[in-house]
């Protein structure tokens, strides 16, 4: 990380309980990858934090986090061997799976989130057993997860160079974000990924198909936002398909696929919207 006076980086490697290795992970998906996924859901030996103390996301941790690990190898093409990087890692959802899936010695993964609460745990608990996996935390300013943050969303750059991750995920971030801070993250994405690199992003995606059964948006002002909570727009936040796609492809993204949720009231495998976007050009 480059140095950057807004970003408070904190990585402590205290000293845990050694845990059991886990499976090595299989090339792609298939049965061996499926036995994978149920063993992430039932070892007890992998790091979970106390239920008090997750403070975003709703359903069992460990079932989420091998759901999206899944969606990650089926959807996002994700291989054993490349570079992670994580926008709102949380506490830690999509990691701890991840030390499952990566090869620990050509492997990567780093996270970067807000809240100092997930950072501290995840640091203290993932990074000392998986020291390829790093977490830092960022000042970003946030009505919800960070109000009193230094630095406004869209100045945000992340401090790492050019084509440093051949995988990037922002899961149930765009659904916190308005939309000129989507749009600097998408930039960033691109800026990030290196070529051949995935961007995969989950959203409450708007357009005359959505049935809106369990949400209902409403339009911010006239612009492309939508939001489903009038007492916390940012809990929610929606954006017209349209841009969506329009300012991925702007940022410099193929758009590949966009795969609507069963937030909408139709038959899906995962509740939000999912966009995945490559960068042009040969992966490594």
């Amino acid at each position: 990380m480059s140095a950057m006076t807004a970003i408070d980086m904190t990585v402590l490697r205290e000293k845990v309980p050694e845990q059991a290795p886990g499976p090595t992970p299989p090339p792609g998906p298939g049965p061996e990858f499926d036995w994978l996924l149920a063993a992430v859901q039932t070892n007890r030996f992998m790091p979970h934090p106390s239920p008090d103390s997750i403070f975003v996301g709703d359903g069992d941790y460990r079932a989420i986090g091998a759901e999206f690990l899944g969606h990650f190898v089926r959807i996002g093409r994700l291989q054993p061997h490349e570079r992670v990087f994580d926008i709102g890692c949380g506490i830690g959802r999509m990691a701890v799976p991840l030390t499952q899936y990566l090869d620990p010695e050509r492997g990567s993964y780093d996270g970067v989130d807000p809240v100092m609460e997930g950072i501290l745990w995840c640091a203290q608990t993932i990074t000392p057993a998986y020291p390829r996996f790093r977490f830092q935390r960022l000042d970003i300013a946030h009505p919800l997860y960070n109000p009193q943050g230094s630095l406004p969303g869209i100045e945000v750059r992340f401090g790492f160079a050019n084509g440093s991750f051949d995988f990037i995920t922002m899961t149930s971030v765009a659904t916190h974000l308005p939309p000129d801070e989507l749009v600097v993250y998408l930039e960033e994405a691109t800026r990030l990924l290196a070529p051949g690199g995935r961007l995969f992003l989950t959203a409450f995606a708007i357009d005359e198909k959505t049935g809106q059964e369990r949400l209902s948006f409403k339009r911010w002002q006239d612009g492309p936002g939508w939001y489903a909570i009038d007492e916390a727009p940012l809990a929610a936040a929606g954006i017209d398909t349209a841009f969506l796609l329009e300012k991925a492809t702007q940022a410099g993204l193929a758009v590949e696929s966009f795969r609507p949720g069963h937030w909408r009231g139709i038959s899906s495998a995962h509740y939000q919207d999912v966009l995945l976007a490559v960068k042009p050009g040969a992966g490594r």
